[in-house]
């Protein structure tokens, strides 16, 4: 085997390591248990399915921005607030007169990762809730509240990819960062 071949294994091998961490975690959240021995067994079981059954790799982008994932977790808890206090209003004082949309929102990044992550996010928020996911054009579906107008649905639009661009601010590749940066359109309403 040549050098080139060990060197491409090892890579793959450090790839997977997230998933695998992750795997265990989960292993360990599903039995309530952290103790050494069943983290251990937790990554037998990781390592077994990850060799049994394809899974996809988790790319990541070599980087991670400290300070704008803070950033990004308390403008997100702010707006899991806020979100909140509008859906009470909406629920308590409109009720069913409320128009609901479901909008197809193209995301600037190919990555699962970021997809995946603004998905969750969006999803945690309240009021909005992604119904489905096109790998393939990197569009989200997304169900919002409150949207009656043209202009509500382009302000969904603007506000979803707000979170998409402060994911890629913390976690983004270099490449989709620089784009991010070319971009003059900025939403009143975006993500840190």
């Amino acid at each position: 085997m040549s050098a080139k071949a060990r060197a491409g294994d090892r890579r793959k091998r450090w790839e997977k390591l997230p998933l695998l961490i992750w795997l265990v975690v989960v292993w360990g959240a599903l039995w309530r248990d952290f103790s050494p021995g069943n983290l251990l067994f937790g990554a037998l079981i990781a390592v077994g399915v990850s060799r049994m059954f394809y899974l996809p790799p988790v790319e990541l982008s070599g980087r991670f921005n400290v300070l704008r994932a803070a950033t990004f977790a308390a403008w997100f808890l702010k707006e899991v607030v806020v979100a909140s206090i509008q859906v009470f209003y909406l629920g308590a004082v409109r009720g069913p007169a409320i128009r609901n949309a479901v909008i197809a929102v193209p995301l600037r990044s190919t990555s699962d990762l970021i997809m995946t992550a603004t998905g969750h996010v969006l999803s945690l928020i309240p009021g909005s809730l992604v119904v489905e996911v096109d790998r393939g054009t990197s569009t989200l579906y997304v169900h919002a509240l409150n949207v009656a107008t043209p202009e509500s649905v382009e302000k969904v639009r603007a506000d979803i990819r707000g979170i998409e661009a402060g994911l890629i601010r913390v976690m983004g590749s270099r490449d989709e960062l620089a784009a991010l940066h070319r971009e003059d359109n900025n939403s009143p309403r975006e993500a840190p």
